[in-house]
């Protein structure tokens, strides 16, 4: 990989760097808002286009969308990155370097090469472990206790390029993968600062990452949240809370949909058949692989989230009924 090309010396008054911010969801704002309040300027943002949502299917903008419009910033939303006119806008922008977070679109060699400093990457995971999309959600369905954001020179490769720094976060054992990124992208908002910090001052070179503790982390997909009791009660666990909130873990009931909120192991409880309930003064217990859990909050199909206990009273699970069957 050829170096990057020297910047010109910074004349007194002038941003640190010129910058064009990339990124799509919530968790990209914080890092937004620490460049917008740092010496660094942010000319624009690149965000997905408008997409349709909710039940209503009315078009909505990405939360960094929002947020460049709260700030008077242009937003560019071009249907891929590739776009001739996209590339054309970058090169006019004249930017330093494109800062990306949770970006959601694969950025190709004619954009990387158009900023002197490339395109910085905030990943959600200690690189190499859990490259991809969703690297908080397979991080707690690992069970691994420790977790971090690491900023990297985007390349071609998935989530491949050299390393700038890291961050670490423990992971507490009651996480859900949005109370878990909800406080990486806080802090990994300050890591991007110092990263883009220290390539303004000359002063940070990005290292290769390890040969070895490489892995995957593909998007969790909705048929991937359904919940298999066969499993023990732990593994359960993890899975319900990796896929909290989104794309949201479900079973059936009854032959529909019933999504569920996190649950906690029972050690202590009944011996239960996989899916199979009980209902006492226990709670809603449901039956594993090895061991019960105990159901908190639980959507059924068309309606809100509410306590199991609610569900149970109108739903009346008879004595062996199970959750999980068609």
């Amino acid at each position: 990989m050829a170096g990057p090309r020297q910047l010109p010396p910074r004349r007194e008054g002038e941003p640190a760097l010129k910058l064009l911010f990339a990124g799509t969801p919530a968790p990209a704002v914080p890092s937004l808002d620490a460049l917008l309040a740092s010496d660094h300027e942010v000319v624009a943002v690149l965000t997905r286009p408008d997409a349709r949502s909710g039940r209503g299917r009315k078009v909505s903008r990405s939360p960094v969308a929002e947020r460049a419009d709260a700030a008077g910033l242009p937003a560019l939303q071009p249907r891929s990155p590739r776009e001739p006119a996209f590339l054309e806008q970058l090169a006019g922008l004249g930017v330093d370097c494109v800062p990306v977070v949770a970006y959601g679109a694969l950025v190709p060699q004619a954009a990387l090469d158009v900023p002197a400093r490339g395109w910085v990457n905030l990943h959600f995971s200690l690189l190499p472990a859990w490259r991809g999309a969703a690297p908080v959600q397979h991080a707690i369905m690992a069970g691994d206790e420790v977790t971090g954001a690491s900023t990297f020179l985007l390349e071609a490769g998935l989530d491949t390029g050299p390393v700038y720094g890291t961050l670490t976060e423990a992971i507490r054992p009651r996480d859900t993968a949005g109370d878990l990124l909800e406080r990486l992208a806080v802090s990994g908002a300050q890591l991007l600062l110092a990263t883009l910090d220290g390539i303004a001052a000359g002063a940070l070179e990005p290292q290769p990452q390890p040969a070895e503790g490489i892995s995957l982390a593909p998007k969790v997909e909705t048929a991937d949240a359904r919940v298999d009791w066969a499993l023990p009660a732990h593994v359960v666990d993890r899975r319900i809370r990796g896929g909290s909130p989104a794309p949201g873990a479900w079973t059936t009931w009854r032959g529909e949909r019933l999504r569920l909120g996190p649950v906690v192991p029972a050690p202590e409880g009944p011996a239960l058949g996989p899916g199979e309930l009980q209902v006492g003064s226990g709670g809603v217990l449901v039956g594993t692989g090895n061991g019960a859990v105990q159901l908190d909050r639980v959507q059924p199909a068309g309606k809100r989230m509410l306590p199991a206990a609610d569900w149970a009273r109108g739903a009346r699970p008879g004595p062996g009924e199970r959750l999980g069957g068609e």
